[in-house]
């Protein structure tokens, strides 16, 4: 059978089961423009991870997801807080405003928010700092996490920590920054701390202390496995040409 009829028929059987299992209609528009990626892409994402029923293959599936219709999420969240505004409508379109980069909508978001029973939450606190960050409203972003930590002492939240030192070294508080983070440099998860606080004292003129910390996320690379240094790639790359330029 020529390969020609082949694929029509593939995608005749991939576009009657969008339809029946009642899948999204743009999988329909990807299986016919794009034949092979679309019949793929549909396979990985649909029905593979129905096959499998695994953690996996659900976490694929999102990941599909998102390549093939990069906006849904939001157009979900903007329709749920349209139709109810809720703290929790209005969280959830708020992180997917800071995620696409909107950092005004996100912030104006979780300052409506951060009233009543929500005023000192301290996920919120902590995203609004982000918006804040993203901004560059870092005096306003060290205030929001001085607020996090003054009212929520027990909240542990590496990305948290890793925050206020950015914004320490954004305000020139070099000292503080300093000791915020080596102390990330020993608890945060991967080397984007490490390498932050490699350049931040490679800024103050310490150049041994700045390579023997580039040195070392190297050489932990080095040891990790592939998903370690796929996972960290563009910090790891960071150091090395840090390193390559000395």
């Amino acid at each position: 059978m020529p390969i020609f009829i082949l694929t029509i028929i593939v995608q005749i059987a991939l576009v009657v089961h969008v339809m029946k299992t009642g899948r999204n209609t743009m999988w329909i528009w990807a299986i016919v423009m794009l034949p092979a990626i679309g019949a793929i892409a549909y396979f990985f994402v649909e029905i593979l991870p129905s096959l499998m029923q695994t953690r996996t293959g659900w976490q694929a599936k999102k990941g599909l997801e998102k390549l093939v219709n990069p906006n849904r999420d939001f157009k979900q969240a903007s329709n749920n807080f349209e139709v109810v505004d809720t703290v929790e409508n209005s969280s959830r379109l708020a992180a997917e405003y800071l995620e696409k980069g909107e950092y005004a909508e996100a912030k104006a978001l979780y300052d409506k928010c951060l009233t009543g029973l929500y005023e000192n939450d301290p996920d919120l606190l902590y995203a609004r700092a982000q918006a804040e960050y993203g901004l560059e409203q870092y005096a306003e972003a060290k205030q929001t996490l001085d607020t996090l930590i003054k009212e929520n002492p027990q909240y542990k939240n590496v990305d948290a920590h890793l925050l206020y030192a950015k914004t320490l070294v954004k305000l020139g508080s070099n000292d503080l920054a300093l000791k915020e983070l080596e102390v990330l440099n020993e608890t945060y998860p991967g080397p984007e701390a490490t390498y932050r606080y490699a350049m931040l004292l490679k800024e103050l003129g310490k150049p041994q202390q700045t390579q023997e910390l580039l040195e070392g996320i190297m050489k932990t690379a080095k040891l990790s496995d592939k998903h370690y240094r796929a996972r960290y790639k563009s910090w790891i790359n960071l150091a090395k040409s840090e390193l390559d330029s000395v």
